[in-house]
């Protein structure tokens, strides 16, 4: 077997072979290899007592002499003069029978001791190896092979293939990351669908989940009157309770509403158990006096966590599921102790324009990204208007056609936050609760692809920024990511072009300062902001309506934008690109976008008395305008 380690973790079981009482477990972490041998009642350990170098692969073997009961354990470095043997006699000239071999873990029935590293080419053959001189080449003849595992077949499911004579087949549990390079990777292919073979490693972690696999405790039948909208279960025992989230769309005959809100529901998946290392003291007081939802991933890492997170060697988490409990995707989680508003973000943040539709009066249905991904423009083209929320910031290519095409085909889109349309990622069919992001060249990101590990397991796309991709959000909102800071926001004051006759229906009662004040970071413009850029694909005609004053120190340009650190892509300067703008264009055929350009800017729908002022009468003329005509 070829094993690599990325970090210096405790040894844990690559590879497990049970047969009863009888079996052979072999270990690895930054110390060495060790192995454990139990034959007819007798335990043998081995240990090579030489470390495994990080990011360095080794070939590792354990080999019996059925005639002599000498074992032999070795460990080979790729490339280097680094290897190492222990040997010992046991007094079982056979191996007893294998019922289950597993990798990555051991007691297949009850999985523990599980690894954290890279695996590949585990193989089982008749003969004995004192040394592995290359460890990429067998040193015995191929038709010794009894099995030999090939985690380069079936890289987007879960299947792995035996190439040896009994087809002992497999799959892997939990969802361990896959496409990844192998110890045969060249650097000449960079996509794992042109070269398979080079990327016959799958990368296990500890705290890879992909189901609980928890049998239902009741089912729901969605009452036939029961609207659209969002709602949540509220479960209570003996020990505390809690509240699960759900959507309920509309009957897919109807009746609809005018309005659709679209749920980002693949951005929460995304930010799922953000583990952020800010639940100090200070922001356990404010849950418990505002008496907000109680857990945190910080405190609860059990259900893994997100995609801004990192596994436990390092290696940044890629992959999401829905089938676990999502603790930051409850009613009432603070993501920050927002000193200036009540820190709610996703999830909770989006609640701010649900309440507002329900306080001004406006009929909604909601659906989600799920929804959308799944059956495409269908589902938004009863509306005749669309609303994301604060941070639509993941997407699929279909979720992009959907939207483009219910733009060109009439519909109008209001986008409403900031940092949107953003990062690609992949979903399987076959596992619809699993999202994939690949975070690869470019954009703020939480950690960086390894070179070579650009392109998703899950469909084989190149992942990264939709930008990267050629599909910059600008092309479908106008608006595209400049600027981050921290939860902190400023405001928006009104250009001329606000006073022109064609756009002025927008700003009806409206002053000419927009959203000094909010619930999400203390004002409009905030936290992360977009700006319109023709070169990017922002529509002829659009027009700039208002632009957000000067940032807070806190805010830094987005490094896709730069070139060097006083040079940017467009020629202006990195301070001037610290903006974000409200923006209006029109589309032949009758569509239309809207669209704010800040992350906070559903916050200061609530003007601290209630759903009035500047922001919410901007928003409200848009959105009954847009709901009112054919």
């Amino acid at each position: 077997m070829l094993v690599q380690v990325l970090a210096e973790l405790p040894a844990a079981t690559v590879l497990a072979a049970e047969g009863g009482a009888d079996g052979i477990v072999l270990r690895a972490g930054a110390a060495g290899v060790e192995a454990e041998i139990s034959l007819g009642g007798t335990v043998t350990r081995l240990r090579t007592e030489r470390p495994l170098r990080p990011m360095v692969w080794y070939r590792l073997w354990l080999a019996h002499d059925p005639a002599t009961g000498r074992a032999v354990l070795g460990q080979q470095a790729l490339g280097l003069a680094d290897g190492a043997t222990a040997s010992a006699t046991t007094p079982v000239a056979r191996v007893a029978p294998v019922s289950a071999i597993t990798f990555a873990a051991r007691d297949a029935a009850a999985p523990r001791d599980h690894f954290t590293g890279k695996l590949e080419d585990p193989l089982v053959a008749a003969g004995f190896v004192e040394s592995w001189p290359d460890p990429l080449i067998l040193p015995l003849p191929a038709q010794t092979l009894a099995a030999r595992w090939d985690f380069s077949d079936d890289i987007m499911g879960d299947g792995i293939a035996d190439r040896g004579p009994g087809g002992l087949h497999g799959r892997v549990l939990n969802a361990p990351t896959r496409g990844v390079v192998g110890a045969a990777w060249s650097g000449r292919e960079t996509c794992w669908r042109h070269a398979p073979a080079e990327y016959g490693a799958i990368h296990f972690h500890a705290d890879d989940l992909d189901d609980c696999g928890w049998a239902p405790s009741f089912t729901f039948e969605v009452p036939a009157e029961l609207r659209s909208g969002a709602y949540a279960f509220h479960l209570t025992c003996a020990e505390g309770e809690d509240w699960l989230p759900f959507y309920v769309l509309p009957a897919r005959n109807g009746p609809h509403a005018a309005v659709a809100v679209l749920a980002s529901t693949f951005t929460y998946q995304a930010y799922a158990n953000h583990a952020r290392g800010n639940a100090d003291a200070a922001y356990k007081e404010r849950v418990v006096a505002w008496g907000a939802y109680p857990h945190n991933p910080d405190d609860v890492p059990g259900f893994s966590h997100s995609t801004y997170n990192r596994h436990p060697d390092g290696s940044g988490i890629s992959l999401s599921s829905r089938l676990r409990p999502i603790l930051t995707m409850r009613p009432g989680f603070l993501t920050f102790n927002d000193a200036k508003g009540s820190g709610l973000r996703h999830y909770p943040a989006d609640s701010h324009l649900l309440a507002w539709l329900e306080a001004r009066g406006i009929a909604f249905d909601i659906i989600t990204d799920e929804d959308l991904d799944d059956e495409g423009e269908v589902v938004l083209s009863p509306y005749r208007v669309v609303l994301t929320g604060s941070h639509p910031e993941y997407h699929t290519e279909r979720m992009l056609d959907a939207l483009m095409a219910y733009r060109d085909h009439g519909g109008r889109l209001c986008y409403l936050g900031g940092n949107g349309f953003y990062w690609r990622i992949a979903r399987d069919p076959a596992r619809p609760h699993l999202i994939e992001i690949r975070r690869a060249e470019g954009g703020i990101r939480a950690w960086a692809a390894e070179a070579g590990e650009y392109y998703h397991q899950l469909d084989g796309a190149l992942g990264g920024l939709w930008r990267r991709n050629r599909r910059p959000p600008q092309a479908l909102v106008g608006l595209g990511f400049s600027a981050q800071g921290l939860f902190e926001g400023t405001y928006y004051r009104r250009l001329p072009a606000s006073e022109d006759p064609r756009h002025a229906w927008i700003f009806d009662g409206v002053p000419e300062v927009i959203g000094d004040y909010g619930l999400s970071g203390g004002g409009a413009a905030g936290f992360e902001l977009d700006r319109a850029d023709p070169r990017l694909g922002t529509p002829p005609g659009t027009v700039i309506l208002a632009r957000s004053a000067v940032p807070p120190a806190s805010f830094v340009t987005v490094p896709e934008e730069l070139l060097s650190h006083i040079a940017t892509v467009t020629g202006e300067s990195p301070e001037a690109l610290k903006r974000a703008e409200i923006i209006y264009f029109d589309v032949p055929g009758g569509g239309a976008v809207f669209a704010v350009g800040s992350i906070t800017f559903c916050g200061s729908l609530w003007n601290g008395a209630a759903f009035d002022g500047p922001a919410s009468r901007m928003l409200e003329n848009v959105v009954r305008r847009f709901a009112a005509a054919p």
